[in-house]
């Protein structure tokens, strides 16, 4: 995933976010819908991308609690966190597009789905 972090921006250069904030809300959108989708895949395989996702599977594991809710909860706190520092226009932004790619994961990921318990 880092690799194609890196590799994306020079094969699909994408037009600046500050000069059209609406673009910046449909990426926003788009990309965490579809980050959401990724993830979701992930969840379902046993796999994660670290960090956030890798609390929310063992706390699925561990206490059921379901991971989709979990990382909402971790990525709010991010969202709160980010009020000290970043302009609230771009946090509230940032907090719609979190709130997308949760609602991907609490609609689609349950435990157990795949595996027949």
């Amino acid at each position: 995933m880092s690799g194609l972090a890196v590799l994306h921006p020079l094969l699909l250069p994408l037009p600046s976010l500050i000069d059209d904030p609406l673009t910046g809300v449909y990426a926003a959108i788009v990309g965490n819908l579809m980050a959401g989708t990724g993830l979701l895949v992930l969840f379902r395989h046993g796999s994660s991308l670290g960090g956030f996702n890798i609390v929310a599977l063992i706390a699925q594991e561990q206490f059921g609690w379901r991971a989709g809710y979990v990382q909402m909860a971790l990525d709010l706190c991010v969202v709160i966190g980010a009020l000290f520092v970043v302009p609230v226009s771009s946090v509230l932004i940032s907090a719609l597009g979190a709130a997308l790619l949760n609602v991907v994961l609490v609609l689609n990921h349950r435990p157990g789905r795949y595996t027949g318990y």
